[in-house]
């Protein structure tokens, strides 16, 4: 499969899985799955696209699991817009996480903090070049900010690490941010 391809695909499994799942003729369960057999009809891919895009995706957004009926499942990490609950339990970030931006909506995160959109959480990075390559995804100059985490947990704020190792809070106010 060429490397368009799996972009292609990629981009309608995340829309499928975190977005728009119903656009597919798809019902995801409490927690996001949705069995493989109603994902390959519902995107009309063949098991070794899916397979694919799963094993190469570089920020790991996907996770397939044998589940307990026996029926192979599959599910977004995170980044939902639509209603799941991942199962995630609070855990203790490094003392400082990032998250990479473009510099056009820098003024705004320094004076408004990070928020979470329409999204379930804020996503942040473990490091920078991560921070750097989410950054970029829509072009232009990127930022990196630094979060300063450990305060945050100090001051009560929750994290969590979802299964491809993003970190997941609530909102990061401007007072625990600054530029890398």
């Amino acid at each position: 499969m060429e490397n368009r391809d799996l972009v292609r695909v990629s981009k309608r499994l995340s829309l499928a899985l975190r977005h728009r799942p119903g656009a597919f003729g798809l019902r995801l369960d409490g927690a996001g799955w949705v069995p493989v057999d109603d994902l390959l009809a519902g995107l009309r891919i063949s098991r070794a696209e899916m397979d694919a895009v799963v094993a190469g995706n570089d920020k790991q957004r996907f996770a397939v699991e044998h589940g307990p009926d026996g029926v192979d499942r599959i599910r977004a990490n995170q980044g939902h817009s639509v209603p799941v609950d991942l199962g995630l339990t609070p855990a203790d970030p490094p003392p400082r996480l990032f998250h990479g931006t473009g510099r056009d909506a820098l003024a705004a995160i320094l004076a408004e903090g990070l928020r979470r959109g329409g999204r379930h959480h804020v996503h942040l990075s473990p490091d920078v070049a991560t921070a750097r390559r989410v950054g970029a995804r829509r072009g232009g100059a990127v930022v990196v900010l630094t979060v300063d985490a450990a305060a945050m947990t100090q001051a009560g704020h929750l994290f969590y690490c979802s299964a491809n190792g993003v970190w997941l809070t609530d909102t990061v106010p401007p007072q625990y941010l600054t530029t890398t």
